[in-house]
């Protein structure tokens, strides 16, 4: 019995043993697929997003090189807005300027003129605010100011930069650019003198008479006058005043101040500032050098006389004010002198002051000159002699006038 129980015990647990041995092994080899399909199905996965990601990089890759990245067009596209909407609000803010600047020009001329009117004084010409409806608009009004000996320059300027009759005429309608030779009367009106430029004029009509006594002396109360008399007679946005003696170039004259138009109290020119010379005798002496400080002091910045222009603003500010306003012995210290203290834009433009040597070269560099003369002369030397030479070298063409836009 013994035995026999034993052996029954020994196979009972050989079949339980083999049983579960059955068992795990099976439950083993599941165990074994499932780890497997897991094992290769995160690698697949992993290759998949591995190689979606080298397709965007290289297709972004391909979009930057030929210049198409979305995110930096938009950027740039940006940019450009941002910098477009920052430009017009800048020229929206210099044109509001200049319009309240005119504004004020005309309240103060309305003013002048109802206190003249209070106390039974005669209104200047200046102060008479003109119409503006119905009346022309010009670009410019050149001045060429000039003397009673000098018809000789007068003709050279004429057969040479100056359009003339029919020509002259079509300038001012189809350019809007004025042009006259500025002068006054003499000490005994209605003499010879006056009479010969009475003679000129009905010729070529285009002298401008000033309400001025001629004189060299005189020049700085002949800038104020003609600044008044050409605000009055013509509604410009600028003014200029040049010399008889000096070659300019209209349609780049023209094109210079068209880029400043939007821009308020406007005063373009060569701008120095030359010693304040006390000594008597010597040329451009100042006899009142002791209000510019100590002897060897020099001016403050002020335009070259040879040609300046102003903005319409300043002309009429000139006008309404010339009675008060200060001469000095030179008339482009004078004029540098009015506009101390006021907000004004001095601009510096070389252009305006080219010698006669170096504006020939320029101009075949594409770099044509407003403006040219020699230093050591203060003008053309020689002018009557030499403008048709200074013109054929540095003159901007025949053509330039007829084709220019403003």
């Amino acid at each position: 019995m013994g035995w026999k129980s034993k052996g029954l015990e020994s196979n009972a647990k050989s079949f339980v043993t083999k049983k579960w041995t059955l068992l795990l092994c099976i439950g083993c080899f599941c165990a074994g697929m499932l780890f497997s399909d897991r094992m290769w199905t995160v690698p697949e996965a992993e290759d998949k997003v591995v190689s979606l990601e080298t397709g965007v990089k290289d297709e972004r890759l391909k979009l930057v090189t030929e210049g198409c990245d979305p995110i930096q067009k938009d950027v740039k596209r940006g940019s450009k807005n941002i910098l477009g909407e920052v430009s017009k609000t800048h020229n929206a803010i210099q044109t509001l300027d200049k319009t309240i600047s005119n504004l004020e020009m005309e309240l103060a001329a309305a003013r002048a003129m109802q206190e003249s009117i209070i106390n039974g004084s005669p209104i200047s010409d200046g102060l008479k605010i003109p119409e503006s409806s119905g009346k022309r608009k010009y670009l410019m009004v050149v001045g060429i100011n000039t003397a009673f000996s000098s018809r000789k320059r007068r003709d050279s300027v004429r057969a040479t930069w100056m359009p003339q009759g029919e020509e002259r005429k079509k300038l001012e309608e189809e350019k809007g650019v004025v042009m006259r030779f500025v002068i006054g009367h003499s000490a005994t009106s209605g003499g010879i003198l006056d009479r010969a430029i009475e003679a000129e004029d009905r010729k070529h009509g285009d002298i401008l008479r000033l309400e001025h006594v001629e004189g060299y002396l005189e020049l700085s109360a002949k800038t104020k006058t003609y600044f008044a008399t050409a605000a009055a007679l013509w509604d410009a946005d600028f003014y200029v005043k040049v010399d008889d003696d000096v070659h300019v170039n209209i349609a780049t004259l023209g094109a210079t101040l068209a880029r400043h138009r939007s821009k308020p109290r406007v005063y373009i020119g060569c701008m120095k500032s030359g010693p304040v010379l006390a000594q008597k005798g010597v040329r451009y002496h100042e006899p009142e050098y002791w209000k510019f400080g100590e002897e060897g002091n020099k001016y403050f910045r002020h335009a070259t006389g040879q040609l300046y222009a102003i903005s319409k603003d300043l002309a009429s500010y000139i006008s309404i004010n010339q009675h008060v306003l200060h001469k000095y012995a030179n008339e482009d210290v004078s004029l540098g002198s009015w506009f101390i203290g006021l907000d004004v834009d001095h601009i510096d433009d070389r252009r305006l002051c080219c010698g006669t040597t170096d504006c020939e070269w320029k101009a075949q560099a594409g770099n044509i000159c407003v403006a040219s003369f020699d230093w050591t002369c203060s003008g053309i030397c020689r002018s009557v002699d030499r403008m048709r030479d200074v013109h054929r070298r540095c003159g901007e063409g025949k053509n330039a006038l007829r084709t220019a836009t403003f």
